[in-house]
């Protein structure tokens, strides 16, 4: 297969495009009709394997009442994958060539989130860390292998910012293995020295370069991840539904929570793609804060799906938690998803103070609804309907006024 002609390298690398090796050189910001490609899609379904075990993991701690070591080791494995994902995407932005040792390095990347997708559930159940361990180190060597390769085909300031990516990349991997050696006890602490060190590396890569991410492909890649973590919420709350009605028979009691839970992944995808943001995304500082920031959009996205399987396992009877607590694990991550959407997203094209309270108000109201027992996902669901009605004619009344002043 030859890539498109939105895939293919600058206009000097056109004579020699459909050789099976080419050099790893950077790709234009300017480049029309820039897409994501059908590799980095099947790179982000691979990935959604994981983020599915991360949330079957979490439902069940939080099924059992243990809420607290669940949303920890959840926050620590849904970082593992994040990062791995991201620093995959904006080296692919920057450098995708398409050629044959690309698309195989790639591959055994997407092997790498694979096998640490079979380690998900040890890692929560036995605090055994080594089969997510060596996942991430195929993924991240995989990746020095790709910034040495840039680095071979670059000079100057970008060569020496591509070896301190790899060199970043190797010392960080080193460090991880403190999840294996060290006492648990230990080991939240140096999560939280590596998360720091882990994102401290592309600052520091790029403190005197600039790599040649393009903005339309990261917007769109970050979109289409987001809507493919959207669909994983719909697809984990289908099946815990389908499950309940087999074996307990209890239609009645989980038709509020699959509405509810319905409209809230609609407005969810709703109010993230009402505005194109590739134009926000201008300078590295601000794709920096934007693409950082996403840890928290496609972590409450998922824990959404979570929350709605550990209602309906109220709702039967199976989870060991109070309705207030079920319903929490919906609100919760909701309300941060709104917030998050509303920090990164939509305060920088609203107009107005009342069109910048619609959604920090709206995750005060999904909260609120947490009290309200088995109606409250229904509710919640409602809520973000009316947010997005709300949002929709506030916004047609500025345009309106726009155009007529």
């Amino acid at each position: 297969m030859t890539p498109s002609s939105s895939q293919s390298p600058a206009p000097s690398d056109a004579p020699t495009r459909h050789r099976p090796l080419r050099r790893l050189t950077a790709r234009g910001r300017d480049e029309a009709h820039r897409v994501a490609s059908p590799l980095e899609l099947l790179f982000d379904l691979c990935f959604v394997v994981a983020i599915a075990q991360a949330g079957v993991q979490l439902v069940h701690f939080l099924v059992e009442g243990h809420a607290g070591q669940g949303i920890l080791n959840y926050a620590m494995v849904f970082f593992a994958i994040w990062w791995a994902w991201m620093n995959f995407s904006w080296f692919a932005s920057a450098y995708d060539n398409d050629d044959v040792l690309y698309r195989v390095v790639t591959l055994v990347q997407i092997a790498g989130v694979l096998v640490l997708a079979a380690g998900v559930s040890r890692a929560f159940d036995d605090h055994d860390f080594v089969v997510v361990w060596l996942g991430y180190v195929i993924m991240r060597l995989a990746l020095v292998a790709q910034w040495l390769r840039a680095a071979r085909s670059a000079e100057g300031e970008e060569r020496t910012a591509a070896v301190r990516y790899a060199c970043g990349v190797l010392l960080c991997q080193v460090g991880w293995v403190g999840l294996i050696v060290l006492p648990e006890p230990a080991r939240p602490w140096l999560f939280l020295v590596m998360v720091l060190a882990e994102l401290s590396v592309p600052l520091i890569a790029e403190r005197s370069f600039t790599t040649a991410w393009h903005p339309h492909h990261i917007a769109e890649r970050y979109g289409l991840f987001t809507i493919i973590v959207l669909g994983e919420t719909i697809a984990a709350a289908t099946v815990a539904v389908k499950s309940a009605v087999d074996e307990h028979d209890a239609l009645g009691e989980l038709l509020p929570i699959a509405a509810g839970g319905l409209l809230i992944v609609f407005a969810a995808w709703w109010i993230y793609f009402v505005v194109p943001i590739h134009g926000h995304l201008r300078s590295s500082r601000q794709a920096f804060v934007w693409g950082y920031g996403h840890y928290l959009i496609f972590a409450s996205a998922a824990a959404i799906g979570a929350g709605l399987e550990v209602a309906v396992e109220q709702a039967v009877g199976s989870a060991h938690i109070s309705a207030t607590a079920a319903s929490a694990a919906v609100t919760l991550p909701t309300a941060l998803y709104l917030l998050t959407v509303w920090a990164l997203h939509a305060r920088h094209f609203k107009v107005g103070i009342a069109q910048q309270l619609v959604l920090p108000v709206t995750a005060l109201l999904v909260i609120s609804c947490t009290f309200l027992g088995e109606w409250a996902v229904l509710v919640a669901g409602l809520v973000l309907g009316l947010a997005v009605a709300v949002g929709v004619t506030l916004t047609a009344r500025a345009r309106s006024a726009h155009g007529a002043g």
